[in-house]
């Protein structure tokens, strides 16, 4: 049976105002796809996210670029677990390729919307820092985990 808590705890610990940097990036990147109709942007985001997520991290240019920000701004932040965040990036990877997929097959109405669901997301938390995706994990979880809830 899982024991851990419903939220994707970590041990390690990212900066709140990197995070709230990367999500404007994405309200950007969004912004430009839909405005463009040009996949580029879409597909750069995916990629990042994936990095994001991996242990190729260090590759990420949305987060070094964020980081960056923060460092020459002096913009202060509180350190906030990883875990939450990791999860909302791969929530971002679905979301990135549901794009992809729906202008690829010229569904261009579905693409925008889910473009528009996705930068909804980031501005809430890069206004906010109001995590969506942190809100959506325990029901994902209960899902994926149903028999070892049941079992308890």
């Amino acid at each position: 049976m899982k024991t851990s808590a419903l939220c994707p705890i970590s041990r390690d610990k990212v900066y709140e105002s990197v995070v709230r940097l990367n999500a404007l990036f994405t309200i950007l990147l969004v912004l430009t796809f839909l405005l463009t109709q040009n996949l580029i942007p879409i597909l750069f985001l995916g990629i990042d996210f994936y990095l994001r997520t991996s242990k190729f991290c260090k590759y990420s240019l949305i987060k070094t670029a964020s980081q960056q920000i923060a460092y020459h701004l002096h913009i202060k932040s509180n350190l906030i677990n990883k875990g939450p965040k990791l999860f909302a990036a791969r929530i971002g990877i679905i979301f990135t390729t549901l794009i992809s997929i729906s202008l690829l097959l010229h569904a261009t109405t579905l693409s925008f919307v889910f473009a528009g669901i996705l930068a909804l997301f980031s501005f809430l938390e890069a206004a906010f820092r109001f995590c969506v995706a942190c809100l959506l994990y325990p029901f994902v979880y209960r899902f994926l985990y149903k028999e070892s809830i049941v079992k308890a």
